[in-house]
């Protein structure tokens, strides 16, 4: 099972740096999260076994935020030598749609929809954002 600083690695992967596409910590930090609970709502299993907590500014990973943190609110740069088989190709599929249609998005955007959602809002801050309150949650968003 990946990590979720594989994730992370991948999802940075995916930028196209040369037409600015840029992803800042905070917006990555809603990535992963957005990343595992399509996983636990889709596939039935989580993506990676870290846990995401409820911190002011939304979920977070924290294994994530301290690989990132020193970056701040600049743009993360792409992973170097990142291999992409760490993540299975149906955990991939999925990773790739989240960044696809969530990816457009600003990393305030994101924060302020995590802020309007179950997972989030239902516990206080510094509390586990649980995977069965992500897949509640998140197989209600599945249009079939």
């Amino acid at each position: 099972m990946p990590t979720a600083i594989d994730v992370a690695k991948y999802i940075l992967s995916l930028t196209d740096e040369d037409s600015g596409e840029l992803i800042s910590h905070l917006k990555l930090q809603k990535l992963v999260y957005y990343a595992q609970g399509y996983c636990l709502a889709i596939l039935g299993r989580p993506l990676f076994a870290d846990r995401i907590v409820a911190w002011q500014h939304g979920p977070v990973t924290l294994s994530v935020w301290e690989a990132y943190k020193g970056h701040g609110a600049n743009p993360i740069p792409k992973p170097d030598g990142f291999d992409r088989n760490v993540i299975d190709d149906e955990a991939r599929g999925v990773v790739d749609e989240v960044y696809t249609v969530l990816g457009q998005y600003s990393a305030w955007k994101l924060r302020n929809m995590t802020h309007e959602e179950a997972p989030w809002a239902n516990v206080e801050i510094n509390e586990e954002i649980t995977p069965a309150a992500m897949t509640d949650f998140f197989r209600g968003q599945i249009v079939a």
